[in-house]
This record gives C-alpha cells, structure tokens and sequence, in this order.
C-alpha cells in the first residue's frame, strides 16, 4: 500500500497528474483554450523543481516494491527532461489555440517519468506506451497539413511493431527467468542460452525501432516532416531521450562482451553514417533534423560499449546538450502561412539580413549539434567516444568519429545560407512569436551554461 514515501518521492509525477486533473476539468467546463498554457506550464515547472528538490535531499525510496524507485540520478534525469519540455509548450501557443495540445504534452511526459524509475518490465512498457500514445494524436494535430495523417498512422504502426516486438522479448525472458525484474535484463546479456539471448535481441530490437536505429528508421523522416514544429522538436528530443534513459535502465552496470558488441557497434554506426549522409541531400529542415536524429541515435547507443559505471551520466548529458540544440533552433524558425514552406531550407537563404537574432540562435544551435567546440556538443561526444576507447573498442570509436564528420557538412550549409545568401524578402514569413523566442532564449540559456561549465553540470548528473 502507498504510504507517504510514495506521495513525496513520486512528487513530479504527481505534479503532472494534477496538471492533468485540472486540463481535463477546463475542457469539461468549456474553458480549456486560454489557462491550458499556464496550466501545463505550472505543472511542468512544478514537476521539475521537484525533481530537482528531491535530488538535492539525496531521497532514495522505492514508493512500489519491485515496481517503482527514484534515486537521485534518476531524479536529476527527470528534472533535466521536464525542464526541456517548458520551451515546447512556448512554442507550441502560436500553433495550437486549443487545450488538446497541453493534455496530450503532459499525458506523455508522464509516461516519460515512468522509464527511468521502472523496476519492472510492466511499469516500463506502459511508460513506453503513455510516452507514445498521445504522440499519435499530437501529430494528428497538424491537420493542416495534408501529411499529418500518413505521418501519424506511420508511427502508430511502427511504434505499435515496437512496443509488440518488446512484449514478445520480455515473454521469452520472463519464460527463462520467472522474473518481471529489469535487472533479469542485465543478467542475460551474459547468458549462452538460446532463448535468452533471443529475448535480449527481440528487447533491444523494439529500443531500437523506437529511436529509429537503421534499419528500423524508415518512420522518422515521414513522422517528423508531417507533424506540427513543436511535435517535432518534442519527438526529436525529449521521446528519444526517455527511449535511451529506459536502455540506460535495462543494461543497468553490466559491461558489453561478446557478440553483443557487433550489434551495438554495427547498427548505431550505419546510423551515424547514412543519417548524416542522407541529411545531406534534404531540402527540408524538419526532414534534415529527422535524419540528424538518426546519427545521433546512433552515438548515444555507443556509449553502451563504454565504461557502464558513466553511462548514465554520459546519456544525459548528450541527451540534454542535444536536445537544447535542436529545441533552440526549433524555437526561432521563422512563422509562414503554409506550414510546409515554414522549414523550407530555400527560404533560410539570407535570414541573417531579414531577422539576424534567428539566424544567430539558429547558427549556435547548428554548431553545438554539429559537435564543434566550444560547444556541449562537442563535450557530449567527446564523452561517449573517450569512453568507447577506455573500454578498449578503439576501432569502432575511430569509425564512429569519421561518421560524425560527415555531419558537419549539412549543420554548415544551413549557417552558409542564413549568413552568406542573398536577404531576400520572403512575403508570407513572419518572425516567430514572442513565446516561442523566448523558448529559444531559455534553451541558449542551457547550452551556454552547458558550454561553459561542463564539468560542474557532469558532477551533478
């Protein structure tokens, strides 16, 4: 039976569900559109101050035997995650008036907060559930565009593929261990047995379909080129992240031997290099961040080769660098009558002459996602690839690094036409509204804390 641990150490959770409550009493009331914003927004922060609260307090408690636990990294990953989600919610208020956005945003950063406190494969998987289902609909919302339902319909089947590729992986592992225990997970990466270690593929198989590893990627381009530009921003971002903190939970200490090391090695690397090399070739900046998300993907799954006592630190800080990039160039896209002109790369030629703090904001985000320094991108990879090399996978990490120079090339061509095209007037674009600058002001407020003081932000991760 809960107790009063269970009502303090699940305090960010209990802060979305009240976010919630209130959501859905506005809309029965018929008064959700206009409080729905500062509703989700209060909600959010409060969620994330309490995190961060119950971190500093060093709380460790396990509210659910065997179901749910917090400690204070997972707190910190928490309260880092909910904080990043404030500036989707500022960007969203220009594209969504009405309050099914917040709903939908809060309902899945709940699922969010699940992943990393499951300490059973039935809280995880109904985390990745509540993380996706209200995706679907939230990329449904940009009905507008004529693409939203394919691309909604796309990640419903793929990610349903996912969530039934994970069920069946944990049905083989429960049938060889008897146990509903994540730890299990850990444990049979070492095993021989032939049912094992196909639960453990058939388990990281779904993980991967999930963040769109290749050769399971074929959704993300469509998905995120079809949704609204805060779903997108939110999918590129916060959803892959909690995908990665759930693996960061399953493979827990254990380190990476044997033919494990082939298939965390084979598939993030051909991530790396076709996501940066089809990013090349896009003419979309939505569809070019989906293919960026592919690579990048694929170095946060490298740092599962590495040393597994940094692991999770490594993750979130890659995670949180890479998501106050993207979020941050996100925030500040110029606003255009037709939705799918909005991102179009043609219409970024001269923006410096026609809005140069966007074109700016744009171009820092640019640089810390193409990992130059002195930017949290660059410390982000330096950390996964320097513990890929420890752990004493020197050629992968090489072959990874060579990979990520082939990112360079499409992060710098969008600086060269904002700053070096022509100021060309483009008659529907309009700047971004004030929330949705301020939401890219907060997230250059991250990234130079995180550039600045990286090693202080480590040590409390």
């Amino acid at each position: 039976m809960p107790d009063q641990t269970a009502l303090t150490a699940m305090l960010p959770e209990h802060s979305l569900l009240a976010g919630i409550v209130v959501l859905i009493c506005l809309e029965v009331l018929g008064r959700g559109s206009r409080p729905a914003l500062w509703v989700s927004l209060l909600s959010i922060a409060a969620a994330s101050v309490s995190a961060f609260w119950l971190a500093s307090m060093q709380v460790t408690a396990e509210p659910f035997a065997g179901q749910f636990s917090v400690t204070p990294a997972i707190l910190v990953a928490k309260g880092a995650l909910l904080a990043l989600a404030i500036p989707v919610v500022l960007m969203a208020r220009s594209e969504f008036r009405e309050g099914e956005f917040s709903l939908l945003l809060l309902s899945s950063l709940y699922g969010l907060c699940l992943l990393p406190s499951s300490m059973s494969y039935l809280v995880m998987f109904i985390g990745l559930e509540l993380l996706a289902m209200p995706v679907y609909a939230l990329v449904l919302l940009a009905y507008h565009r004529p693409e939203s339902a394919e691309a909604s319909f796309k990640y419903l089947v793929l990610s349903g593929a996912a969530s039934a590729t994970f069920l069946m992986g944990v049905s083989l592992l429960y049938g060889a261990t008897g146990s509903m225990d994540v730890s299990t997970f850990a444990q049979a990466l070492g095993s021989g047995d032939a049912l094992t270690r196909t639960a453990t593929v058939l388990v990281l198989l779904a993980l991967f379909l999930k963040s769109a590893i290749v050769p399971f990627h074929a959704w993300a381009p469509d998905t995120y080129e079809g949704a609204s530009i805060p779903v997108t921003a939110y999918m590129a971002t916060l959803t892959k992240g909690a995908v990665l903190l759930a693996a960061v939970r399953l493979f827990g200490t254990v380190t990476v031997t044997g033919p494990l090391v082939g298939l965390l090695m084979a598939l993030p690397l051909a991530s790396i290099v076709f996501g940066n090399l089809a990013a090349i070739r896009q003419s979309s900046f939505r569809r070019m961040i989906a293919y960026s998300s592919i690579a990048h993907a694929g170095y946060l799954f490298y740092a599962f080769l590495g040393d597994p006592a940094a692991r999770m630190r490594a993750v979130l800080f890659y995670v949180i660098a890479y998501s106050a990039a993207n979020l941050l160039a996100f925030a500040v896209v110029p606003q255009n009558d037709r939705d799918e002109q909005r991102d179009a790369l043609d219409n970024f030629r001269g923006l410096f002459h026609r809005d140069p703090a966007a074109a700016l904001l744009i171009g820092i985000a640019m640089l810390s996602l193409a990992g130059l320094p002195p930017f949290p991108g660059f410390v982000g990879k330096f950390m996964i690839f320097r513990s890929v090399m420890a752990a004493g996978h020197v050629t992968y990490a090489v072959l990874g690094l060579v990979g990520s120079y082939l990112g360079m090339y499409f992060y710098l061509r969008v600086i060269a036409r904002m700053f070096m095209g022509a100021g060309e007037a483009v008659a529907t674009e309009q700047r971004a509204g004030a929330l949705a600058r301020t939401a890219g002001w907060i997230c250059l407020a991250a990234t130079m804390l995180l550039a600045a003081l990286p090693g202080w932000v480590i040590g409390r991760l």
